[in-house]
């Protein structure tokens, strides 16, 4: 059963500022959680376009937001594609959109999937299943220094070096296929002393190879502006990030969009053209209370940045 606990829920429910007959655009879709917050806001006219890469992920919001009927669109394809998803439609702006940018709970949950290191399934990770390449073609067929760079910049571990020359050694015994083959190369190449204290030991490696694998940062880096064009003015664009790398990219990509201008401090008055797209809302990100923490522990790191087209 695909379940995703919805994290900062009522906030970036809140945030969206809902129109009852508004065209609101969830990006990830899931398990339909913020979708269906939004459907139960819209009116007569209203409208909301689904779009998720993961199969299983559909079936669930669509049961999910089937009371819905008329108003909700479901679209199969990755957020990137936005643009050609709602020309398809015939939409060419709309009121709001938001992006919940979290593995969902389903997704790590179900072990055939192949993200967890808590048990040893084949190393998989794909969000969309119809992509050829997997974690393992990563793991087996990426250079140390390709490792390596991936899993300093993507997963943030300081062990990076050696966890890319332990996978480099082990595979040149035998291809590595499962996850919890991958976690034991991982184990031992960090120092025992440092395994006792922070967390799990493949947690950073995992995800890091995930990033890379479903293209995580990439996307999200190439789709912001383009998002932020399609709202209306007043329209917003909600994101929830679950680590620095991609809250860096919102923060970022936010204040340029807020202030486009590249000409010189000392410059009078501006010469480069570039006007402001519109307002940060959130000058610090949303962060959960203690007491959604303490009902789902996968809040913890979550931040909701917003932002108004203007």
């Amino acid at each position: 059963m695909f379940e995703h606990k919805s994290v900062l829920l009522e906030e970036t429910i809140e945030s969206l500022n809902i129109k009852p007959d508004g065209i609101y655009v969830d990006g990830t879709l899931g398990g339909g959680g913020h979708a269906f917050h939004v459907c139960e806001r819209l009116g007569e006219n209203g409208r909301l376009i689904g779009i998720d890469q993961d199969e299983a992920a559909i079936e669930a919001a669509g049961k999910r937001l089937s009371p819905f009927k008329d108003k909700v669109t479901i679209v199969r394809s990755n957020y990137e594609n936005i643009r050609s998803v709602l020309e398809g439609l015939g939409i060419e702006k709309v009121d709001g959109i938001c992006l919940d940018l979290g593995v969902s709970s389903y997704q790590l949950d179900t072990p055939e999937r192949g993200f967890t290191y808590r048990e040893d399934v084949p190393l998989d990770m794909r969000m969309d299943q119809r992509q050829e390449k997997t974690a393992a073609d990563i793991v087996n067929t990426y250079s140390e220094s390709e490792l390596y760079r991936m899993i300093r910049d993507y997963g943030e571990d300081k062990f990076a070096k050696n966890i890319a020359k332990h996978i480099v050694r082990a595979r040149e015994a035998k291809p590595i296929e499962t996850t919890g083959e991958l976690t034991e190369i991982i184990k031992a190449a960090i120092p025992m002393k440092m395994r006792v204290t922070g967390g799990h030991p493949a947690k950073q490696t995992f995800q890091a190879i995930r990033i890379e694998l479903n293209r995580e940062l990439e996307v999200l880096n190439q789709s912001i502006d383009t998002m932020i064009e399609l709202l209306k003015p007043g329209g917003r664009l909600c994101i929830i990030t679950f680590h620095s790398l991609e809250d860096r990219i919102v923060k970022t990509k936010f204040r340029n969009n807020e202030n486009p201008c590249i000409c010189p401090p000392d410059f009078p008055v501006c010469v480069c053209g570039r006007t402001s797209r519109g307002r940060v809302v959130t000058r610090k990100p949303i962060v959960p209370t203690e007491e959604e923490i303490e009902e789902n522990s996968r809040a913890k790191s979550s931040k909701l940045r917003v932002f108004e087209r203007s």
